[in-house]
């Protein structure tokens, strides 16, 4: 299992009012290029997001489930990536030194990743989610989640 961690300077609140967007999933989530749609009930357990991976002309059609919501502490998801297979995804998010700390915790849970050893997939997981909370970070703090 990959696991990265980031403090923010901002409330653990800001990053969920990011998360809770669909919208921004490719803003944030390195390898989302487009949304396609999102579940009028997002970001609740069962609602998906529709959205594709890679670029243009080689893009795929992915969908990524909640299954967990725990605003403003935890969220889990389960991310589709065929053909490589899928991961679920835990951010958890507590307030830290003024501001709070995520952590994002990725496992391959089905498909041909499950198979290849954590020495390989592990690296390179924790190199993509470094940039991704990198991203998030900017969002939340700029408060992109925020009603304008």
């Amino acid at each position: 299992m990959a696991k990265n961690v980031r403090t923010l300077d901002c409330r653990p609140e800001d990053v969920f009012e990011v998360l809770g967007n669909g919208w921004l999933y490719p803003a944030w989530v390195v390898g989302a290029s487009r949304m396609r749609d999102v579940d009028e009930t997002w970001p609740q357990p069962g609602a998906e997001l529709h959205h594709s991976v890679g670029v243009w002309p080689a893009l795929l059609d992915d969908t990524t489930v909640v299954e967990e919501w725990d605003p403003p502490r935890r969220m889990v998801m389960r991310a589709k990536g065929w053909p490589i297979g899928e991961a679920r995804v835990t951010l958890r998010v507590r307030s830290y030194d003024g501001g709070c700390m995520v952590r994002i915790d990725e496992e391959p849970v089905d498909g041909p990743a499950t198979l290849l050893p954590g020495l390989v997939t592990t690296p390179l997981l924790r190199w993509r989610n470094s940039e991704t909370l990198h991203r998030l970070a900017y969002l939340a703090e700029g408060g992109a989640g925020r009603a304008h």
